[in-house]
């Protein structure tokens, strides 16, 4: 089920942000990066900040993803490892893409680094096309970001 989040969901969407950190994020950061991100408690201020605005997934009973737009960017989208490759991301992706298109929307816009094959992959197959590479300042570990962009309208 896809779902707005709820304040009773913050645990769960913090759990699944710290996890995807440490599966797909710290191996490829440097340690003073990924140490910046526990000791600033990014998941927890995200939460708190636009946890709300968040989709979910959730799958009997428990919250196993998460999605977040604002305007025409993604800026997350999360799936715990456990729930990984079983269609919950491309659900998640679904229900942002038509909230956009209803909007009025006709593209979107999300990042993406070069390292994260995966992602990379799984937006190609929904049409999302590489419009741009900068050094991702977030990490501060020398990656590149990749900018992709999805037409809307079908053209």
């Amino acid at each position: 089920m896809i779902r707005r989040a709820w304040p009773a969901d913050a645990p769960a969407l913090e759990a699944i942000l710290h996890e995807t950190f440490a599966t797909t994020w710290r191996p490829n950061i440097t340690p003073a990066a990924a140490q910046a991100f526990l000791d600033e408690r990014r998941p927890a201020a995200y939460v708190a900040e636009r946890g709300l605005e968040f989709w979910v997934a959730e799958r009997g009973g428990e919250v196993v993803g998460l999605a977040h737009r604002e305007g025409d960017f993604v800026h997350a989208l999360h799936v715990h490892s456990a729930h990984a490759r079983r269609g919950v991301g491309a659900r998640l992706m679904d229900r942002i893409e038509a909230e956009a298109a209803d909007a009025g929307l006709t593209t979107l816009r999300l990042e993406t680094d070069t390292f994260n094959t995966a992602s990379q992959a799984f937006y190609r197959t929904r049409g999302y096309r590489e419009a741009g590479r900068y050094p991702d300042e977030e990490w501060n570990s020398g990656l590149t970001t990749l900018l992709l962009v999805k037409d809307l309208t079908g053209g």
